[in-house]
Order: C-alpha cells, then sequence, then structure tokens
C-alpha cells in the first residue's frame, strides 16, 4: 500500500513541469520583493574560516574531551557543522593545508560510505524525473501526512512561492514507514532506505557529543531520541531562469534537534553572528549539520538554531536531502534543569514537533516562527 493525497489538494503546477517549457522568465507568483532576494555576489565570497571536526576521535576516549570542545565551540558560534569523510593520511601536509583553508566547521570521517550518499541522491534525481501522475499521487497540503509530495514551502498560503519541488516521508522506525513510500522508481526505497538508516545512526552519535558540551550526560533524553521522528526532505531545485530573483527556499530555521543534509552541489547559505549571509562551499563526500530549534530551547538558549535559505543557480539543478531529526512527535521539550540557574532563568515554553507542524500549516515562514512562540523573554 502507497501513501496517497487527497485529489482535491493536487491542483497545483510543479517547478519541474515549468521548467520543461523552457521559460525565458520566471513567472510573477514567483518574484520575490528587492529586499528578499539574495546577493549572488557571495558566490563570489565562499566562506573559508570555519574549523574542522574529525569524527574519527569518538574511538579514541582520550581525544573525546577536544572532540567535545571543537564541537561545542561550533555550535555556539554557528549552530551550523560539516561532515566530510577523509579519503586518506597518506599526505598530512595536503590534509593540513585543506583544513587550513576551510573556514565552516567540517567533520571527517562520518562513517557513511560516499556511494550510500550518491545512491540518495540518484534515486531522488530519478524521482522528480518521474511523469507528473506518478508523484502527484503523493500531493497533499496535511502537513502531517507521512509522505507528501509537493511545491513551494506550503503552496496554498505562500504569498509568493519559491522554485523547490519535494517529497517528504517519515523514516523512523524504518520498519514502520517505508512500505508508504514511492515505489518507482523501483530502487527508491533501497537506496533513500539505506541512506536514511545510516544518516539516523551517525545523527544518535552526535546527539552524544553535543549534549555533553551542553554539559549533559551523553545518554540523556536517550530513548526520546532513540524513538525520535526523522523526517526525510527531499527536494529539487530546477535551474532558474531569473534566480536573482527568486529563491529556493526562503530565510528559516528548522524545527527539530538537527538537521542533517546531502546535497549535489552549492546553493546553500547561512546567516551568520553578525546577520550576514554566507555561503556554504561544496565538498564533495561532506554532509552539513545543522542546529534546530529544538536544540536551541532544549540549551535554553545557549546554542542557536541556525538560519539558512537555498539560492538558484540559472543552469544546474540542485537536489538536496534533508534528514530532520526530533524527539518524538508529541513529545514537548523544554529547557534541559541542568542549564537552568539565577544567570540564566528558564527562557523557552516546552514545545513539540507535532505543534510544530500545527504551526506551519497555517503560518508561512515569512510570519512569525513556532519558536517565537516559545520565548519567554530573549535568551
Amino acid at each position: 500500500m502507497e501513501a496517497k493525497g487527497d485529489v482535491s489538494d493536487s491542483s497545483f503546477t510543479s517547478v519541474t513541469s515549468l521548467t520543461l517549457k523552457g521559460p525565458k522568465k520566471i513567472p510573477q507568483q514567483y518574484v520575490l520583493p528587492s529586499f528578499q532576494r539574495s546577493n549572488h555576489s557571495l558566490l563570489d565570497h565562499i566562506s573559508t574560516e570555519f574549523p574542522i571536526i574529525d569524527l574519527s576521535m569518538l574511538n579514541h576516549p582520550a581525544h573525546m574531551p577536544k572532540l567535545v570542545n571543537e564541537v561545542g565551540a561550533a555550535c555556539k558560534k554557528l549552530g551550523f557543522f560539516q561532515i566530510l569523510k577523509r579519503k586518506s593520511l597518506s599526505n598530512p601536509f595536503e590534509w593540513e593545508k585543506l583544513c587550513s583553508n576551510q573556514m565552516h566547521a567540517q567533520v571527517i570521517n562520518h562513517g557513511i560510505p560516499s556511494w550510500v550518499m550518491k545512491d540518495a541522491i540518484d534515486s531522488a534525481e530519478e524521482f522528480f524525473r518521474l511523469p507528473s501522475d506518478k508523484k502527484m499521487c503523493f500531493a497533499s497540503t496535511d502537513v502531517h501526512a507521512p509522505v507528501r509530495y509537493g511545491t513551494s514551502m506550503n503552496h496554498v498560503i505562500d504569498k509568493v512561492l519559491f522554485w523547490r519541488d519535494f517529497i517528504k516521508h517519515y523514516a523512523n522506525p524504518i520498519s514502520e514507514w517505508i512500505h508508504l513510500w514511492p515505489s518507482d522508481p523501483p530502487s527508491y526505497r533501497e537506496k533513500m532506505g539505506s541512506y536514511a538508516k545510516a544518516v539516523n545512526t551517525l545523527q544518535k552519535q552526535l546527539m552524544e557529543v553535543i549534549l555533553e558540551s551542553l554539559g549533559l550526560n551523553a545518554d540523556y533524553l536517550h530513548d526520546d531520541i532513540e524513538e525520535g521522528s526523522q523526517v526525510m526532505a527531499v527536494n529539487c531545485y530546477p535551474a532558474c531562469p531569473e534566480p536573482d530573483l527568486a529563491l529556493g527556499m526562503p530565510p528559516h530555521t528548522d524545527y527539530g534537534t538537527l538537521t542533517i543534509l546531502n546535497q549535489s552541489q552549492q546553493g546553500l547559505q547561512i546567516m551568520d553572528e553578525d546577520k550576514k549571509w554566507r555561503a556554504v562551499p561544496f565538498v564533495q563526500g561532506a554532509l552539513i549539520v545543522q542546529l534546530g530549534d529544538q536544540f536551541e530551547v532544549l540549551s535554553n538558549g545557549r546554542y542557536k538554531s541556525i538560519r539558512h535559505r537555498a539560492i538558484l543557480d540559472s543552469h544546474k539543478q540542485r537536489l538536496s536531502i534533508a534528514s530532520i531529526h526530533s524527539m518524538p512527535m508529541e513529545k514537548k521539550v523544554g529547557p534541559a534543569p541542568e542549564v537552568i540557574d539565577e544567570q540564566h532563568p528558564v527562557a523557552y515554553k516546552e514545545g513539540s514537533f507535532s505543534g510544530f507542524l500545527d504551526h506551519i500549516s497555517v503560518k508561512s515562514v515569512s510570519e512569525d516562527t513556532y519558536l517565537d512562540t516559545l520565548k519567554i523573554h530573549e535568551a
């Protein structure tokens, strides 16, 4: 059995369908006000100042304090880092040069084989190439649907549309959800499923390190993390004839603990601590890790969720797979008691991923965010 969307929810034109006509200009509903547009000159000034983090230290207890400190510093400064798969240690001088030239926090030795990552991207590309009717059977405006195909962010309430098609599906435990995923292309479930399982294992390892960096036990909320929600947001950003006028995704933060991003090419921008947009370089074999709102709440604001957006390219399609992790859907999360004291009073109310979904079903991302509704005072 496959998840099906309501026929009444299928009344949209995908961006992929639009591009098949070879337009020279984008439709007016995708044109952003000038102050909301991206600055493509940032692509010529890609950030190179983020630290490198080596996950192989997980296997060496003596190196754990160093790993915890490095991850904590990256989370506190930006709420963002990248993880790489180091290809070789045969030339340490070449590796040292790479490290000294990278500015965003890279994490090497993440343990997911390159072919697993590529297979997932390839299966996403095959899905978005399918005829429209093969995809529209998953169309729905119900943000709680376990499998949902759509366009923009929420095309029903978005005042301006975004140059993006997507399919989202629940993935943990995978045995409970995978039968609802698309069965066409035939290899989709196998390839995307292998990646989903691998990235979920990685997120549990990362959560232990990040929690420890906050001064919490590595097994804090262990059962909730083990049974937590995993939503695979598979995105397609087709080549755009006027990329300066539109965005693939608007500025936003993710609600969850961590988002781990696999992508086919450059297109992500993050907002730094000075409120400036910084282009994140594409590194083959790298995964990007972003802190979400749920972690900001859990840390009582010590770590901030990372604001980010997706820009477009006039010649190339970009694919990305965001594995969005959170506590169980209905689990209400508030600040950990261990991070509360007289100097740091409770700054957030409890919130849940389900509450976030309810919020975005009626509010666009350009309006008040769900995190704003949880803030008691500025953290």
